[in-house]
């Protein structure tokens, strides 16, 4: 089991260099093809225009979105031509409010999408639109990876969340090709609930499974000693030297996680290591 279509969604030039290393870095190591889709996102709500400017406007918007779309596809060429991978790369202009169509599109035949993260200084609400549209609307395993950080294509420890849900199950499942390859699988958990059906036995059954792939699995069973559980994830995989966490994506609403937060908004905020999510 490899992933053989990888894609990337850049829109930016600055966010695009991280994104495209590790997508290079894993098409030539699965022996997989790399795919650029080159955004340049149209952010403005022409609803709002008064009268009489709508027009004008939306030409404006129109030509700055294909001219980034432009750069980011030059500069993508550029890099995926002097890979040695097999590549292909393709631009196009999306409205901010339509962007999630155009991802999910892509996303849907892809077996592992590689994005930059999406919260920091320098990014657009369009770079959380593409990852949340990546997992929702797309279903595909999304891997976030931290600006400046090496590409990790055979990860020797993981680093797997485990708290008995749907999502971090398909989590699992669909990072198998990592996780079969490492040294050690850390199935993390936190604070097992007592009377759940793994009480006895907290992360068994995911290990049991896992195992049977060929993953070498061990169980750490970890207090909440933090407020948060990504500061909790980020701590033990600091502490484990672990080059890779796979977890599972949006347990609670979107919209609860981005007024409340939560644990996928805060990883995806303070990760320093690659970050493997499904939903």
């Amino acid at each position: 089991m490899a992933y053989k279509s990888l894609l990337s969604v850049l829109t930016s030039v600055n966010l695009s260099d991280t994104a495209l290393d590790h997508l290079v870095a894993l098409a030539d190591h699965f022996s997989a093809h790399a795919e650029a889709l080159c955004l340049g996102v149209d952010r403005t709500q022409t609803s709002y225009y008064y009268a009489g400017a709508s027009a004008v406007v939306l030409q404006e918007t129109l030509d700055r979105a294909n001219a980034e779309a432009a750069e980011v596809l030059a500069h993508a060429n550029d890099k995926l031509s002097k890979c040695g991978v097999r590549w292909s790369s393709e631009s196009g202009v999306a409205q901010i409010a339509d962007l999630s169509r155009h991802v999910a599109h892509r996303a849907r035949f892809s077996d592992l999408v590689v994005l930059p993260k999406p919260y920091g200084e320098g990014r657009g609400p369009e770079v959380e639109g593409v990852v949340e549209a990546a997992l929702f609307e797309g279903r595909a395993p999304v891997l976030v990876v931290p600006q400046g950080s090496a590409p990790v294509t055979a990860p020797k420890t993981v680093l797997v969340a485990w708290n008995e849900s749907i999502e971090g199950l398909a989590a699992a499942r669909k990072a198998l090709p990592f996780l079969v390859g490492a040294e050690t699988v850390r199935i993390v958990v936190i604070d097992p609930p007592q009377h759940g059906p793994e009480r006895s036995d907290p992360g068994g059954m995911l290990s049991q499974m896992l195992s049977r792939h060929g993953a070498r699995c061990e169980i750490d069973v970890l207090s909440r000693t933090m407020p948060k559980i990504s500061d909790i994830l980020n701590r033990h995989a600091t502490d484990t030297g672990a080059d890779m966490v796979v977890m599972g994506a949006y347990g609670h609403s979107r919209f609860r996680e981005a007024i409340l937060g939560g644990a996928t908004r805060y990883m995806l905020e303070q990760a320093t290591i690659p970050v493997l999510m499904a939903h």
